[in-house]
């Protein structure tokens, strides 16, 4: 990286005071806090009938598999140690106009961000760990949408082995509680990349189709599994043809992948992947009112551990001397079998997976409200990035990849 910046016990900053202790800045305010704190800085206690607010998403994007039903991921008993740097990289990145045109440093970032966690890593480096708003290397941080790539390299994992026998054969092939219906007829290959042609309006305007999948789920206001498809069966395109981002092509995959692998997603997930890659705490999956893991969000874990999982993506699937995500299903997962251009977004898509536009092999695991990690195989380099931004369309997204930017110049 760039020059290391020394990093001092204690910072001030216009939203908050810095401490460091062992290498990880802790900050126990952030910015906007009276949109996300009390008169007294207290951050409101969630549940069921508010999580989603802003005022109560501090509390609740870090301990969501508190207030919704969950299954646990064992870790193993021993986690896979980190090198940390003895100082921060001096890392400079341009501020988008929404939020003021500038050049700014990680302090200014954090600044201007609601930022719960914010890891930056190379080569099992730990470069950067900060916390915002109270929240600890302890907290379990939700993913959000971040969890369709893990459901994507678990699907891969059961190609291998033998379990899916081809990802050209349709869903219903292994649910039969789908015969009948569009999502049963499509394909799986075209599951994975949002291709289905299905029709599902996902807008986060609260009386979307993605909505309607969350009161389905994880508010359980359905028997789950199987029957939860069956609410969005109307096809307006062929299977392949077009594009669209929809939660519900997930959610049939964790269906898939469930009745292929015959055990809970948890399990198989700790077994393949969480135990494999050295895990230093238990992850966690939201479920339905049936016990499957809903797989287009609600995976929850803490935030070295999300930087676990990234530098396993960087290093091509493998972590310690293991190839855990078989090799070419990591490069069809990483590719963009639909262009931005076909998205109509800044990214193209591969795998339930955002491929940036350079097309370098670089690829990131997005989430709503903030939520991302960011991975470079080139540099085995990565960002992961948990927030609590106020809106699910918020563009202060931007401002995550520019500083993404600036982290890729100074590597």
């Amino acid at each position: 990286m760039a020059a290391l910046l020394a990093i001092p016990a204690c910072a001030k900053s216009n939203s908050g005071t810095v401490s460091f202790a062992g290498g990880i800045g802790r900050n126990p305010a952030g910015p906007d806090m009276a949109r996300y704190a009390d008169a007294l800085g207290h951050y409101p206690r969630a549940d069921r009938s508010n999580w989603w607010r802003p005022s109560h998403s501090v509390d609740s994007f870090s301990r969501l598999d508190e207030v919704f039903p969950s299954a646990i991921s064992a870790a193993p008993a021993n986690a896979a140690p980190w090198r940390r740097a003895t100082a921060e990289p001096a890392i400079s990145y341009d501020g988008t106009a929404r939020l003021g045109a500038g050049r700014f440093g990680l302090d200014g970032y954090l600044a201007r961000n609601p930022t719960t966690g914010l890891l930056i890593a190379k080569d099992n480096e730990l470069l950067v760990e900060r916390y915002q708003y109270g929240r600890t290397d302890r907290h379990r941080l939700t993913s959000f949408s971040m969890a369709k790539t893990v459901i994507a390299m678990m699907i891969g994992l059961a190609v291998q082995e033998g379990r899916i026998r081809s990802i050209e054969e349709t869903a219903a092939t292994y649910v039969p509680g789908l015969s009948g219906t569009e999502y049963g007829a499509t394909p799986i290959r075209h599951l994975l990349t949002m291709s289905s042609g299905v029709a599902f309006r996902e807008e986060y305007d609260g009386a979307d189709d993605s909505a309607r999948l969350s009161a389905l789920t994880i508010r359980g206001q359905s028997p789950g599994g199987a029957a939860v498809p069956r609410h969005f069966n109307q096809r307006i395109a062929p299977p392949g043809q077009r594009w669209y981002y929809a939660s519900a092509e997930t959610f049939v995959l964790a269906l898939v992948l469930r009745q292929a692998i015959g055990r809970s997603i948890a399990e198989y997930f700790s077994e393949k992947i969480w135990r494999p890659l050295g895990a230093e705490a238990p992850a966690a999956w939201l479920v339905d009112a049936s016990g499957l893991e809903v797989g287009y969000m609600g995976f929850n874990a803490v935030l070295r551990d999300y930087g676990r999982l990234g530098m396993m993506l960087a290093r091509g699937g493998e972590a310690q001397g293991r190839q855990i995500i078989p090799r070419a299903w990591f490069t069809d997962m990483t590719r963009a079998h639909f262009s931005p251009s076909a998205t109509g977004r800044y990214f193209g898509y591969g795998f339930q997976t955002w491929v940036f536009p350079e097309m370098n092999g670089s690829f990131a695991l997005l989430g709503v409200r903030g939520q991302s990690l960011f991975v470079d195989p080139a540099k085995r380099l990565i960002l992961v990035h948990t927030a609590v931004r106020p809106d699910a369309r918020d563009p202060g997204g931007a401002e995550t990849g520019a500083l993404w930017r600036g982290v890729l110049r100074a590597a």
